[in-house]
């Protein structure tokens, strides 16, 4: 692992100086709106440039059009993910013509990608800032020096990054939190750019890690997911990821959950946790990718599948009633329809609650972007709606076995359609809504499964 490195206490006190400096400005932003794209731990790093944006003067405004600040923090870990990001920075050149103090930023793991940076300076001149992941907690001053110098700013470092402590925070939820353990990569997976946008790993200690988890129970947070992009290497202050899962279950905070999970660094002791915790709730995010050797071997996942399937199985010897969900990768380069098969087979043996599934995405600078690919893209859709259908089947059959049992529920929102029903998610993360008022948000109550649709369940409260 990479030495740790963390930004200096120093620095933290000089942006909240340019936070002063932006907040007295006669003629900065009144208003901003965050587009966060990708995963969870953009959403975390969106909840910082809010905090940030509080302090230097700012309110949130929800309609994106109305606000005097625009701000996408970006996603690259597919190629559509990327697409739609610049599709929805060149939209904004014609909302400028109209409002021409409008300012643009653009942050997060697009803008880190190699010559991402200097393309956007070439290509999109009216974007007023640009700047990458790994120098997120300088954005009041490079917000400053746009103002104050009415020019764009690109600013872009070549690092891998160092953990950032004490910057300001906006959280989205007031029962439901997540908390970030650690940042980067170091696996290489030959399909992902991760390492190359968010660096080499690198671990908070578990003491800030706990300080922050302290402060939530005590604000009432009911729930908190810890966050990394391979979570289960945590490894701050040489202790591992275990030995945090049961400081944190000592805090009494009612719900634990940590994702993403690597199946190669997935130890007997977090296996054993799941046995003996009583706040880590059961559910785990497990990627399998592929279920052939072969295909495993070229993606350079450093394990094969009988090692992960016997994962699954001490899983649920630990944990009789975890729910496991994946992600998986339909034709990748030179993927044969017997190695897909191996893939639907282990789908069949695993029975995941859920699967995120994807056709392969080249992506450029990784090394399985110049591996031969011949496999017509007709074909590749073929296999990926084949394994949809097969996993909705085992989602439907699982679902509908849990009819008539009774789930605590931690609830999250009001329905959309129907403003008197609720939902949240049960303990093995399973989506469930049932009858019930906005009172019940924040709160885990129980409710009794009545039935099962596609994807959700539907049930009743238990009155106590």
């Amino acid at each position: 692992m990479t030495e740790r490195k963390q930004v200096p206490e120093s620095e933290i006190l000089r942006q909240k100086e340019y936070m002063k400096l932006v907040r007295a400005m006669e003629r900065r932003p009144q208003t901003y709106h965050i587009v966060s794209m990708g995963c969870q731990m953009n959403e975390r790093d969106s909840e910082t440039i809010a905090g940030m944006l509080n302090e230097m003067g700012m309110t949130r405004q929800p309609v994106r059009e109305q606000a005097d600040l625009i701000l996408y923090n970006t996603c690259c870990v597919r190629e559509n993910a990327e697409n739609k990001a610049l599709g929805n920075v060149i939209w904004l050149k014609e909302l400028k013509k109209d409002k021409p103090d409008l300012l643009i930023c653009v942050g997060g793991c697009m803008t880190q990608e190699k010559g991402m940076a200097e393309a956007m300076k070439r290509n999109y001149p009216f974007i007023d800032l640009v700047y990458g992941t790994h120098n997120l907690y300088r954005l009041p001053e490079y917000l400053h020096r746009v103002l104050r110098d009415r020019a764009p700013v690109v600013e872009v470092v070549e690092t891998d990054g160092e953990i950032v402590e004490g910057l300001p925070e906006a959280r989205q939820s007031r029962f439901s939190a997540f908390v970030n353990i650690m940042y980067g990569c170091n696996n290489f997976c030959t399909y992902c750019i991760v390492p190359y946008v968010r660096g080499r790993e690198r671990s908070r200690e578990p003491e800030a890690v706990l300080e922050e988890a302290l402060r939530l129970r005590d604000a009432g947070v009911q729930e908190i997911t810890l966050l990394g992009q391979n979570v289960n290497s945590y490894r701050g202050g040489g202790a591992e990821f275990a030995n945090l899962l049961y400081r944190l279950d000592r805090l009494e905070i009612p719900r634990i959950r940590f994702m993403t999970s690597h199946p190669k660094d997935l130890s007997d002791e977090l296996i054993a946790a799941y046995g003996e915790l009583k706040h880590l709730m059961p559910h785990l995010h497990l990627p399998v990718q592929a279920g052939d050797d072969e295909i495993l071997r070229r993606m350079n996942r450093r394990y094969n599948r009988e090692h992960y399937l016997d994962l699954v199985r001490r899983l649920r010897a630990a944990r009789p009633d975890i729910g496991l969900t994946t992600d998986i990768i339909v034709g990748f380069p030179g993927e044969t329809e017997a190695q897909f098969e191996q893939t639907l087979s282990l789908v069949d043996e695993v029975r995941y609650d859920s699967a995120y599934t994807f056709i392969y995405s080249p992506r450029v600078g990784t090394k399985a972007a110049s591996m031969p690919d011949d496999t017509p893209a007709e074909e590749k859709s073929r296999r990926i709606q084949t394994l949809i259908a097969k996993q909705q089947a085992i989602t439907s059959e699982i679902l509908s076995g849990m009819v008539g049992t009774t789930a605590e529920v931690l609830v999250e929102s009001v329905s959309a359609r129907d403003a008197g029903w609720v939902g949240g998610k049960s303990p093995r993360a399973l989506m469930v809504n049932f009858p019930g008022g906005e009172e019940l948000i924040g709160r885990i109550v129980k409710v009794r499964i009545t039935s099962a649709g596609r994807n959700t369940l539907r049930g009743e409260l238990v009155n106590e």
